[in-house]
């Protein structure tokens, strides 16, 4: 993260607030929450497998939407997967727990070697 005025670092915060929200009240979403969300199934089931001991269910709702918007990154964005775990976890230490941030760097890393 260069700053939190950085637009991208933006999007992905207001991305990751509308994907928290959508998961308690379906609503209208911008286009990079949509996206995530029509990728849903092949995200979770990523999620799922690095987080065998989770199951989706009973993740953190906010570290759910971290999770769901890097690993959408990931698989269909051409920034760099440093960048993406790297943001994730900045997003996870100021909207999540204690140790949301470690989990969510934990489980892109998994991703990433599978």
């Amino acid at each position: 993260m260069k700053s939190a005025l950085d637009p991208r670092h933006k999007k992905r915060r207001i991305a990751v607030r509308e994907l928290f929200s959508y998961s308690f009240t379906p609503q209208k979403l911008g286009k990079l929450s949509s996206s995530v969300l029509t990728q849903k199934n092949f995200i979770d089931a990523k999620i799922q497998q690095s987080a065998q001991e989770w199951p989706i269910d009973k993740l953190n709702k906010i570290d759910l939407a971290i999770l769901r918007l890097a690993v959408y990154e990931l698989f269909f964005s051409d920034t760099p997967k440093k960048v993406i775990i790297d943001e994730a976890v900045e997003i996870a230490k100021e909207f999540g727990g204690e140790n949301s941030p470690a989990f969510i760097n934990g489980v892109l890393g998994n991703i990433l070697k599978t």
